[in-house]
This record gives C-alpha cells, structure tokens and sequence, in this order.
C-alpha cells in the first residue's frame, strides 16, 4: 500500500497480516500540534490504519471492512524520534472485528493505544 495518506504521514508497513500490523514512522515538525509534540490525530490515524489493514486482510476477499469507533489514548508526549504500531486482534465475528493497537517509541515505552471496531461489509447477493 502506497500513496494518499499513508504516505503524507511517512508510515512504513512493516508487517501486514490478518494477525498482526506493524507500521513505523518519524516524528517531525510538520505532525507537531502547537506546542511541539506529536500530534494526537496522527496517533488516531494511525491506529485507524493498522486496525483497517489487518481486518481488511483477515476478511480477505469475502467483503471489505470500515471503521465505526476510534478511540484513542494519549500517553506520553513525544517530540522527534521513530514511533511504532503493532496492531492485533481483539475479535473478529462475522459482522464486525475489534482490533487493539499500541503506539512505542525507541526506548519501547508506551506512548498510545487505542482500539478501532471494523464493520465488516459483504457484497449484495445477485
């Protein structure tokens, strides 16, 4: 997966399987909020993509996944450096899958985590 916002955030995809994600990316001033650290929405999207790759992966070819709730803990302020998501799933069911994503930075502390719950949508019969 190239381009769009992946690629305006910098995130690398290191692993992307339907039981786990890993994405990578640097910390840099133009992902800073105004006070100079890493911008909460950047952690959301993020978790949002790592959930979204790994259940869309995990549902393969029977359908497509959205996500309906994004909620995202903020919980160490950091300013440069490379932060990395490991996305897993929680549950996957028929009709939906909840996916848990925690956010580290160098040192593995713990800077974010959150969780998003996919709705897994299949095509209409013909």
């Amino acid at each position: 997966m190239s381009g769009g916002f992946v690629e305006l955030l910098g995130l690398e995809l290191d692993e992307v399987t339907g039981d786990r994600v890993t994405i990578r990316w640097q910390v840099r001033p133009e992902l800073h909020q105004p006070y100079g650290i890493q911008h909460g929405g950047v952690y959301c999207s993020v978790v949002e993509t790592a959930a979204s790759l790994g259940g869309a992966r995990w549902l393969g070819d029977r359908g497509h996944v959205v996500g309906v709730s994004n909620q995202t803990d903020f919980l160490r302020a950091v300013r440069e450096g490379e932060l990395t998501a490991v996305g897993t799933p929680v549950h996957r069911g028929r009709s939906q899958q909840l996916w848990q994503v925690e956010i580290t930075d160098a040192d593995a502390r713990l800077v974010a985590r959150g969780q998003v719950r996919l709705q897994n949508l299949y095509p209409a019969a013909a």
